[in-house]
């Protein structure tokens, strides 16, 4: 009878510590393999994009858009890529849909950009007012709403933009363009105040060049070389001397 349940516990022992039957490993799913498909397809559109194979990147994102037909950064590069080769109804309806599936910054920006190159000035300027409004940190935003606005003929509001710019990112192409509305409107008090602005910041540019440490760039010591040992000047023992 010890016996028996000796077996039996051995018996229960090698089941559980060593399994004859080994766990099938489990398949991937629907959505790993759909990741998998969009990952490789995201490669081949952004390698084609850098290498300017238009057609070959137009096809990886209208595939990534078949497997997955709510992508806005798809539909966001979709437009980029459109927007460039001019086909700017296309690119239009690209951001639309991007900004519909998610509210970004980026694709309102995009979308306003094609507006201001197509002339549809109003749409351009709430475009970035409303790119503004999700990232007002970045002064490019503000630059394209000053061109919308001076397209307009709101001298004020373009203005206003630029100076806004120059609060984030001081330099001097934002005081030159300042100073192009104020030529463009020929007001003599602006263009005096902003050319003293431009002075001013090229002296303090020159100013801090020259208060900056210069690097010295210390050469290596050559080693030193001692000089060749002359030839002694005793003779020449396999030559025999002459006597005299």
């Amino acid at each position: 009878m010890l016996g028996i349940v000796a077996i039996l516990l051995l018996a229960a022992y090698l089941v559980f510590f060593f399994p004859i039957v080994k766990k099938p490993k489990k398949a991937p799913s629907k959505n790993d393999k759909t990741a998998m498909q969009v990952k490789k397809l995201w490669q081949i559109a952004l390698d084609s994009m850098r290498e300017r194979k238009t057609l070959r990147a137009e096809k990886a994102l209208l595939a990534i858009l078949k497997v997955d037909e709510k992508n806005a950064a798809a539909y966001n590069r979709l437009g980029i890529l459109y927007a460039k080769s001019q086909k700017f109804d296309e690119a239009i309806e690209c951001f639309e849909i991007a900004q519909s599936l998610d509210e970004n910054a980026s694709s309102l920006h995009n979308a306003g950009l094609i507006y201001l190159e197509t002339g549809e000035y109003e749409k351009a300027a709430m475009a970035f007012r409303q790119a503004i409004e999700l990232e007002g940190d970045l002064p490019a935003r503000y630059i394209a709403l000053a061109k919308a606005e001076e397209k307009m003929g709101n001298r004020k509001n373009a203005l206003e933009a630029l100076e806004q710019a120059y609060s984030l990112d001081p330099s001097v192409n934002i005081l030159r363009q300042i100073l192009a509305i104020h030529k463009a409107a020929e007001d003599d008090e602006g263009i005096a105040a902003t050319n003293a602005r431009i002075e001013a910041y090229i002296a303090k540019t020159a100013r801090a060049k020259r208060s900056a440490p210069r690097s010295r760039v210390h050469l290596p010591r050559q080693p030193h070389q001692a000089r060749p040992s002359r030839p002694s000047k005793s003779p020449n023992p396999s030559v025999p001397r002459r006597r005299v």
